[in-house]
């Protein structure tokens, strides 16, 4: 393993030994049709100094962040990051919520404008935001689309919308529903699974099945859904994704501890565990997501992962995780 690796993965261990019990606040407001608080209340300072999204290293000319590229990323160093872009831009959005300051609300219109103006639009994929880097660990060489990202994008152009009336903004959302129905093979962001249709976070040649990407995705539809509760498409979306996370939850649990994803390729690792950080936010998530539909099955699962939180069991854990980084090249 070279030094920059070493001291790479070092620095994300020990990050992940201090993340927090409780990842973000939830709030109690899930479901109006005004799009306030983020189903997760992220914090701008935390997230602007590397807290909560460590790769996130500067910022363009109107306050976007730019990423710097992951250990085994080596065709580039920095790219613009659909997911993060997102997070900052309702980070802010929040900090909006406190000030109602014109400087505040203008900041976070300056993320829906990046949304409307970066989406690919095309009649037969609608919009979809591309992350223009390679990504090694599921071979695929980039530019990539992601469910993820298409919540993202939701969210933040559904809010500029509340808050300015410009229906374009509103359209260019309701584009981004239309790559939730094609298969990934097609340019889209579905693997359709025999559990049903999951929302894939990364997407490759195989289904990646990553866990937290596909809640993120969900709440993004369900925000959609919030604001436009005659749109029958948004609806589909969201509660054919439900089942399907219902249906496929239990395969998550290790006995000790939760995966990150399920990705069956043979150049993946077999079993891929949920980092100390991630873990907690899959509690963090299903707790949302108990709170959000009522379904027990969310609870059961958050109580089950938080039991499993303990030193002993994130050490088991970790002799798997080597093994598995070893595997994807990051060690």
């Amino acid at each position: 393993m070279s030094l920059k690796k070493k001291m790479f993965m070092l620095e994300k261990f020990y990050t992940d030994l201090k993340s927090l019990k409780e990842r973000y606040k939830i709030p109690s407001d899930l479901n109006s049709p005004e799009l306030t608080e983020y189903y997760f209340i992220f914090e701008e300072a935390r997230l602007s100094v590397g807290k909560d999204q460590a790769l996130i290293k500067k910022f363009d000319k109107n306050g976007i962040p730019i990423n710097k590229t992951y250990i085994d990323v080596t065709d580039k160093d920095y790219v613009y990051f659909p997911i993060s872009i997102g997070q900052m831009g309702l980070a802010i959005f929040h900090t909006y919520l406190k000030t109602e300051s014109e400087e505040d609300k203008k900041r976070f219109l300056n993320f829906a404008d990046w949304f409307f103006n970066n989406a690919e639009v095309s009649e037969q994929l609608g919009a979809r935001w591309m992350t223009d880097v390679s990504l090694p660990q599921y071979k695929n060489p980039g530019p990539w689309q992601s469910a993820f990202s298409q919540s993202r994008g939701i969210s933040i152009l559904l809010r500029g919308y509340q808050l300015t009336d410009n229906k374009d903004f509103a359209e260019m959302a309701e584009k981004a529903l239309t790559p939730f129905t094609i298969p990934v093979s097609e340019g889209g962001v579905t693997s359709f699974t025999k559990w049903g249709p999951y929302y894939e976070e990364y997407t490759s040649t195989e289904p990646t099945m990553v866990l937290n990407g596909n809640i993120f995705a969900l709440c993004g539809l369900h925000e959609f859904t919030r604001v436009f509760p005659q749109n029958n498409l948004a609806k589909k979306l969201f509660e054919e994704g439900l089942e399907t996370l219902e249906k496929v939850l239990p395969e998550y649990n290790m006995g000790y501890w939760s995966r990150y994803n399920l990705c069956e390729a043979d150049w993946h690792p077999k079993i891929d565990p949920a980092t100390i950080a991630y873990q907690r936010l899959h509690i963090n998530q299903l707790k949302m997501m108990y709170q959000l539909t009522g379904r027990e099955i969310f609870n059961t699962y958050a109580q089950i992962f938080t039991k499993q939180d303990t030193v002993f069991n994130a050490l088991k854990m970790y002799t798997v995780k080597y093994k598995a980084l070893k595997k994807i090249g990051r060690l």
